[in-house]
């Protein structure tokens, strides 16, 4: 039987790349590129060959060998595997690659940073220190070839093979035998007689200083070239002349080194040098350091280089999320180094932090997730947002708190494209039919309707026709301004979504009631409206053949390509509404954001309704009809209709600025209740919460019943149906209360007597004035007299029941 011997070779787990080999340190080692066998994963590979007649150099090689594999510390060369045999020595090593090579390839994409450098020098003089002052050992070799830098920009020491024991134990240093090296030996060493005293580190130390030279120089041509410092910084060259000087008894210890240049204005003190140290012992800082930390290192990451914080800085967030608990500080740094990955590295590295984020009852995590989601919502794909992210996104809808609530609506904006049928159709529009209908922030009701007209292009047919005329159409009816301005624009951005037949019976007659709106912003937007639907109309009745390109969108399926005419005007959700609800937030948290003076709806069955003071029968101007001009568009195209995309939607800003000039946002309806409602965290239902049921958008706005006829053609505060379902004719509701406006000095917080809605003119005022109060007088003798009527019919009040009028 025959027995052949196994190739250790072949048997090895790693392997050589074919690209060249990219050489190595000056003597017979000859660096390549290689790989792992099983993983793939990238390493490189020292070879020596033995070669007949040189055992010296064997021998070096062999303790080069044997030193990288005892020794172990975070600056010098990590040993991974090894391979000896009769014919050539194989030492595994981290990737890396010479720093020669490594600072040739940098100058050519623009050099280095002083701040790189700083913690390359630094690294290399930590490793230096480690081995004299802690292993009694010199390294012999410093020089550029003897130092390699890793994928993160770490640079490592290496080239062992000259190293001796410092305390004379084990012989003298050994035979280089490599004329290179010789120009980085010491002065001293030249002086055969020994009688320089020095220290076990001077000779080490003069190569620091011939490295430092090096690597802001270039090449050492020659020993007399350390006299001139050359392009070395001008706060290390101090520190550097005490390395090459003559006497090595004043060259300083390599701890000492390092004490001088991080001290204040040193050339080691800065921002990256501290950032590594940190991160470096970030295991056994205490909770608060690492928040601090963290939360300071998004500042400063767009200084630090791409290799150091896609390998260094990323796998701490990782973590320190993973494992201490860092919360939601994390989430601004690690999505800035994410920017540096490819959409694998994202997928493999992020996407299943994020994904876990979600689920995190952390509502500071929450909302910087909400607020970051467009930096990462293009590598989520469906199922993941369908089935992980968007069942623990929509309980903000939810929450208390009304930061959450808004950054949730906004969300939606990004997660619309990506959500199922079920999530999009039926449990987004139900959230949004309660938020626009009962939330207590004028903001959040503003940003629903938003929303709603930016995904609109993404609702099934079905849902649309069911939705969006109703949920704009109650927009415009809203207390808040630029709620109103959202449901114009809403209908504006959607125009192509409804049929002739909407546009005339259901849109129009929306948009008509918006021209004496007490805002001009609105009703300049309304007019807008008006025209471009008009235009539509005109144009479909002059040419009945255009109708069904005119409706072609109506009945046609979800499409993310029917989204561009909303897409632009997304602009004024994400930043004129946000920075107007982010201002009435922190304005006014104790209380809703006041609302502008427009009729208030009934309030819910059962609850007592508010009782709102006469509006005075004086005179009045017309002066907040005359409000702030805005722009000088007075041309109006004939084609406005189809250029909607056009238009500068995104004006809510001016809604915010006309709103600025009222007196005092704390004079509306709700301001007052301010004692009766917690900081941020609504408990009771505002005035206009009855609007319709909560999740439905099917009962939607509905016409108002038509007001009795004043006398001379003039609609007066009183005779005005606020919303309500009675008829008019059951009697003036304000009669009760019309002694009070005249008794008290102060008009109650939910009084409209501020709002001058039939200011409209000015003549004969006095008159209607005159015969509003008759009336009023008449009504009131008459519900006296009803009620002495029903008085008398129910006779006497029986103890324990209780009266109902």
């Amino acid at each position: 039987m025959w027995f052949f011997a196994r190739d250790p070779v072949r048997d090895f787990p790693f392997e050589l790349s074919p690209d060249p080999p990219e050489g190595g340190p000056p003597g017979p080692w000859v660096l390549h590129r290689g790989r792992k066998k099983a993983t793939g994963s990238p390493v490189s590979i020292f070879v020596y060959d033995v070669k007949p007649g040189a055992e010296e150099q064997t021998q070096v090689a062999k303790a080069a060998f044997k030193r990288l594999k005892t020794l172990r510390h975070p600056n010098i060369l990590a040993y991974i595997d090894g391979l000896e045999t009769d014919k050539c020595l194989h030492v595994v090593t981290e990737a890396v690659t010479p720093l020669g090579i490594y600072l040739k390839e940098r100058a050519e994409a623009g050099g280095l940073k002083d701040l790189e450098l700083s913690w390359g020098l630094h690294q290399i003089v930590k490793a230096l220190s480690f081995l004299v002052n802690d292993c009694s050992l010199i390294h012999n070799n410093v020089c550029m070839a003897a130092v390699f830098v890793d994928r993160a920009g770490e640079w490592k020491l290496g080239g062992l093979d000259y190293m001796y024991s410092a305390q004379g134990n084990g012989g003298g240093p050994p035979q280089k035998g490599v004329p290179e090296l010789e120009q980085y030996d010491p002065p001293e060493l030249a002086d055969g007689s020994g009688r320089a005293v020095r220290e076990k580190w001077s000779a080490d130390m003069w190569r620091l200083g011939c490295l430092i030279w090096e690597v802001f120089n270039g090449p050492l041509p020659r020993a007399a070239a350390l006299r001139n410092p050359g392009k070395i910084p001008k706060s290390l060259v101090p520190h550097y002349c005490e390395l090459v000087g003559a006497n090595p008894k004043v060259r300083p210890n390599p701890a000492r080194f390092l004490q001088n240049c991080r001290a204040p204005g040193g050339f080691m003190n800065n921002r990256f040098v501290e950032t590594n140290l940190f991160l470096e012992e970030i295991q056994i800082k205490e909770p608060a350091e690492k928040q601090k930390f963290f939360q300071e290192l998004s500042k400063s990451l767009d200084s630090f280089p791409e290799d150091f914080c896609r390998h260094k800085v990323l796998p701490q967030l990782l973590t320190a999320f993973e494992f201490g608990n860092a919360g939601a500080v994390v989430l601004t740094p690690l999505f800035k180094v994410g920017k540096f990955l490819n959409a694998e590295e994202y997928q493999q590295k992020i996407i299943p932090v994020v994904v876990k984020m979600f689920s995190s009852t952390d509502r500071a995590m929450r909302i910087r997730l909400l607020q970051q989601m467009e930096q990462f919502i293009q590598y989520l794909d469906e199922p993941t947002v369908n089935t992980q992210i968007f069942p623990h996104v929509v309980h903000g809808f939810l929450d208390t708190n009304p930061a959450i609530r808004e950054q949730t609506v906004k969300s939606m904006l990004l997660l619309a494209p990506k959500l199922n049928e079920a999530n999009l159709n039926v449990e987004l529009m139900k959230h949004f039919a309660r938020l626009q209908a009962k939330d207590e922030q004028g903001p959040i009701r503003c940003n629903t309707t938003v929303c709603l007209g930016k995904i609109g292009s993404y609702l099934s047919a079905s849902t649309r026709h069911r939705v969006l005329t109703s949920a704009f159409s109650r927009a415009t009816k809203d207390p808040f301004a630029p709620s109103r301005v959202a449901g114009v624009l809403g209908f504006a951005a959607t125009h192509n979504l409804y049929s002739m037949n909407d546009c005339a019976h259901k849109i129009l007659p929306v948009l008509c009631g918006l021209t004496v709106d007490p805002e001009k912003s609105v009703r300049d937007q309304a007019f807008k409206a008006i025209r471009s639907f008009l235009s539509k109309l005109e144009s479909v009745s002059e040419d009945p053949t255009q109708l069904a390109e005119v409706e072609k969108d109506v009945h046609a399926a979800s499409s993310p390509g029917m989204g561009g005419a909303a897409a632009s005007w997304a602009g004024w959700a994400v930043t004129g509404v946000s920075s107007l609800t982010s201002k009435l937030i922190r304005a006014h948290p104790a209380a809703a954001p006041a609302e502008t003076n427009v009729p208030q709806r009934p309030p819910p069955e059962g609850l007592p309704a508010p009782a709102p003071a006469v509006v005075p029968a004086t005179s009045t101007t017309s002066g907040h009809w005359e409000t702030q001009e805005e722009g000088t568009d007075t041309a109006e195209d004939s084609s406005v209709a189809d250029r909607w995309d056009d238009e500068d939607w995104g004006s809510l800003e001016e809604a915010e600025s006309v709103l600025a000039q009222q007196e005092d946002w704390s004079t509306g309806g709700r301001a007052s209740r301010a004692g009766q409602t917690s900081n941020l965290d609504p408990k009771s239902e505002s005035d206009w919460s009855s609007w319709e049921a909560e999740g439905s958008w099917e009962q939607g706005w509905q016409e108002p019943s038509p007001p009795e006829p004043p006398p001379e053609g003039t609609r007066l505060a009183s005779e005005y149906n606020w919303g309500g379902s009675e008829p008019s004719d059951k009697g003036d509701p304000f009669a009760a209360v019309s002694s009070r406006r005249e008794t008290s000095a102060q008009p109650r917080p939910d009084s409209w007597g501020d709002d001058n809605w039939e200011g409209l003119e000015t003549e004969s005022r006095q008159g209607k004035a005159e015969l509003a109060r008759k009336k009023r007088e008449e009504r009131r003798r008459e519900m006296e007299a009803k009620r002495a009527e029903k008085k008398a019919a129910k006779g006497p009040m029986k103890l324990g029941t209780r009266k109902l009028d």
